[in-house]
């Protein structure tokens, strides 16, 4: 039969509470992330226990994803190619040829990161006169000075816009797309950019497809990339930004969140619940982050061996993929894979009500 104690009864010498050890965000955290993103990471790590990956592009995180870029995606000498410069290229021509109507293009690099990807595309549709402006959206001011550098560089003589955008929370702004004569304005496409096979990093896909539905209008495309296949079919095998990536996430949130490094581990592995592959932090010991500014005073709790998600990815069946463009409002258009059918390019349109 089980023992009831009462308030002051007092408890066995033998039983004891275990420790809890106190991790303090650091003041670059506090510099880097608003009162509303701080409270979007204590909602995440509280509800679903992650650190939203989009975070990790802001502050120094800006320079390691531009690192890993350069490194390991943009062409070199012994890597002559790039899978989405590929796609894009095998893609121009259907682009271009479905935007006769209108006279000029403006290209919304959603994620725009450091504008790589896009380079080539841009001088291909500049040389026959089509680029009106290029606006680059992301949810990081640090990359977007990356991004204006080096478009500036390219093409000192085309418009450059930019604005930090959280895509999964709001639509792109109207007023980055108007011209100054009505006119233009009815002559110009809109090409949305969303590269890097972003679109499966993000938790609410569905919302985050909403939101460039509701960015559209008639002649507009949206153009995504993402890796294909079956998510739970992982072999193990550790690559790409699961790899690479994802160790530089991991030692940047440790620094910012005050965390040891000898209190954790990296831990990557197929998550059932959201059908994705994911780099998660496993705590070691039992854990308090404090988080103490801007006027926010909240302590969460994270037990040993809980994980924390710093990073994942969702790959597309072709199935599901049809179906959350659908639901999202859009129109399959057109669409293509890479030679090995590991990475497709999609692209879409606004669905007729």
């Amino acid at each position: 039969m089980a023992t009831n104690f009462h308030s002051n009864s007092q408890l066995p010498s033998d039983i004891s509470t275990p420790i809890s050890r106190i991790a303090k965000p650091n003041s670059e955290f506090y510099s880097i992330f608003s009162e509303q993103e701080v409270l979007g990471i204590i909602h995440a790590l509280e509800v679903r226990r992650e650190i939203p990956l989009k975070y990790s592009y802001k502050g120094r995180g800006a320079k390691i994803w531009d690192n890993f870029y350069v490194k390991y995606i943009i062409p070199k000498w012994y890597r002559t190619s790039s899978v989405e410069i590929d796609l894009l290229k095998t893609n121009f021509e259907y682009i271009n040829g479905n935007i006769q109507s209108c006279k000029k293009v403006n290209i919304i690099d959603v994620g725009s990161g450091n504008s790589y990807p896009v380079k080539q595309f841009i001088y291909n549709l500049n040389k026959l006169k089509k680029i009106n402006k290029y606006i680059a959206l992301d949810i990081s001011e640090e990359l977007l000075n990356v991004s204006r550098k080096n478009f500036s560089k390219w093409f000192p003589l085309i418009e450059f816009n930019s604005q930090t955008i959280d895509i999964e929370n709001s639509c792109i702004p109207q007023d980055l797309l108007k011209n100054q004569a009505d006119d233009e304005n009815e002559n110009t496409a809109n090409i949305i950019l969303h590269l890097g096979v972003t679109i499966g990093n993000h938790h609410h896909r569905n919302k985050v497809l909403k939101n460039f539905r509701d960015s559209m209008k008639k002649n507009d495309f949206l153009v995504f990339t993402n890796e294909t296949g079956s998510n739970s079919k992982w072999d193990g095998s550790i690559r790409g930004g699961c790899k690479y990536h994802a160790e530089e996430v991991y030692g940047w949130i440790k620094n910012k969140m005050g965390i040891r490094s000898e209190d954790c581990q990296l831990v990557r592995k197929y998550d059932s619940q959201t059908d994705s592959i994911v780099a998660n932090m496993k705590l070691h010991h039992n854990y308090t982050i404090n988080f103490c500014s801007q006027g926010i005073n909240k302590n969460l709790e994270i037990f040993k061996g809980e994980e924390i998600t710093i990073w994942r990815h969702h790959k597309y069946e072709i199935p599901e993929l049809l179906q959350e463009i659908e639901q999202a409002g859009l129109k399959l258009v057109h669409y293509s894979t890479d030679k090995y059918l590991s990475r497709i390019m999609v692209i879409c349109e606004i669905a007729s009500n």
